[in-house]
């Protein structure tokens, strides 16, 4: 397979916002749908334990703190780079070595996770070991996942990108529903659908990308990738850790029954996000690709208002309708508990769906200043996280209070390095 035979970046003309809306417009239907059928997993909470569905919800935010964002990412901005300066077979390299650390790192941490599994199953109050062996699997496919997803994305292959989004969606939920409704399984059966479903979708966007990653590779520069890659893995890191944190630490302050409420309310404010996190995904690698190319784009702003006004509206839609979507999803005694929670939760969504796409912005651009304050604030929203789960016991309000308190900061740093501080000149590491 030669060089040449690589898909390059897509014409000047897809740069036209018509083509950008109609990407982008794609993807938004490609993660409602996909949303919609991983949404309908948690339908099945009715035929299984409160319980067993709280453990669900917490396993699941155990694979959503992989970090995806931060990998996907990476590799959409390597791949954007590598076909606008003709470095692709480099990307190859890239690829195939960070394949194999992955894969290392997952092992060491599945080894010691299996010769600590007594503790870790007592303390989260797990069914059995087969529940953290389904999750491991579950991690190792999401640490592939978004390498090769970040690649379709790199080359603005929205349209499988899209697909392996609906696949993967709807293999999570038919493996869940048999499981569940014809072998009376519990969480370790949801998880396992969650396991086929990014399965999927890792196999359609490595299948797809097969051109970029199994060329034979050159050498490249180890210090030059680095300095690229380590600010985005930070960066987009520190993002990710504020959007799924959260269930991960009050999991281990709260009961099952008493979690049920505060999964149902995140499941249900975070699809805001997924709903909006599709302009930026569309913006990003047009901007990477702008940069190497010198070219200029007012992608930014049409991003910034659309993102603001859709999740501004799918907050108040949530507001509104929660009564009625907790009560068609989840049991009648479930809905006063999640709507008291859903504010608070939707709420601390909005400012986090703002930052994301200033965050992507400034990365695309390679204004790496940004990160170590990113970094900073997740680290004290952690300890901020264990200090009020100790102080206020039992009120998982406050929980919610703190990721909306902190949310709004990494918007008000990311204004600060996007609009106030004086910029210095960026310099093509590629060039």
């Amino acid at each position: 397979m030669s060089a040449e035979k690589v898909e390059s970046a897509p014409p000047s003309a897809d740069k036209h916002h018509a083509a950008f809306f109609r990407q982008s417009g794609w993807l938004m239907i490609a993660n409602i749908a996909a949303g919609a059928m991983s949404w309908a997993v948690h339908l099945l909470n009715k035929k299984i334990p409160d319980a067993e569905y709280s453990i669900f919800g917490a396993l699941l935010m155990v694979a959503a703190c992989v970090p995806v964002l931060p990998l996907q990412m990476v590799f959409a901005q390597q791949s954007a780079m590598a076909l606008a300066t003709n470095r692709v077979r480099q990307l190859a390299g890239v690829v195939r070595l960070t394949w194999l650390c992955l894969f290392g790192l997952w092992a060491v941490a599945a080894l010691a996770v299996l010769v600590f599994r007594g503790p870790i199953i007592s303390r989260w109050q797990l069914p059995g070991a087969a529940a953290l062996c389904v999750t491991l699997l579950t991690v190792l496919v999401s640490l592939w996942w978004p390498m090769f997803t970040g690649l379709l994305q790199g080359r603005q292959d929205f349209f499988w990108m899209g697909w392996s989004l609906i696949i993967g969606g709807a293999g999570r939920i038919l493996v869940a529903a048999v499981l569940v409704l014809g072998f009376a399984g519990g969480a370790t059966a949801m998880m396992m659908g969650a396991m086929i479903g990014i399965g999927a979708m890792a196999g359609i966007a490595c299948w797809r990308t097969r051109d970029l990653w199994a060329l034979r590779s050159e050498p490249f520069d180890v210090k030059e990738s680095l300095g690229q890659i380590v600010p985005l893995m930070l960066g987009f890191g520190a993002c990710q850790f504020l959007f799924t944190s959260d269930t991960i630490f009050a999991k281990a302050f709260f009961s099952g029954d008493a979690m049920k409420p505060y999964v149902a309310a995140g499941t249900l404010s975070r699809a805001l996000l997924w709903a909006v996190f599709p302009l930026a995904a569309v913006m990003f690698p047009k901007l990477v690709h702008g940069q190497a190319k010198s070219e200029k784009t007012n992608l930014f702003w049409i991003v910034v208002l659309g993102t603001g006004a859709l999740a501004i509206c799918g907050m108040l839609g949530l507001w509104l309708l929660g009564p009625w979507v907790v009560k068609l999803v989840y049991k009648s005694g479930d809905v006063g508990k999640t709507m008291r929670l859903i504010p608070w939760y939707a709420g601390a969504m909005v400012p986090l769906a703002l930052a994301n796409v200033l965050v992507n912005d400034l990365l695309a651009r390679a204004r790496f200043r940004v990160v170590p304050a990113m970094v900073v604030l997740a680290v004290a929203y952690g300890y901020a996280l264990v200090h009020v789960l100790h102080r206020f016991p039992g009120r998982l309000e406050v929980v919610l209070q703190t990721l909306g308190a902190f949310n709004f900061l990494l918007l008000a740093i990311c204004v600060w390095f996007t609009f106030l501080r004086p910029q210095s000149k960026v310099t093509n590491p590629q060039s």
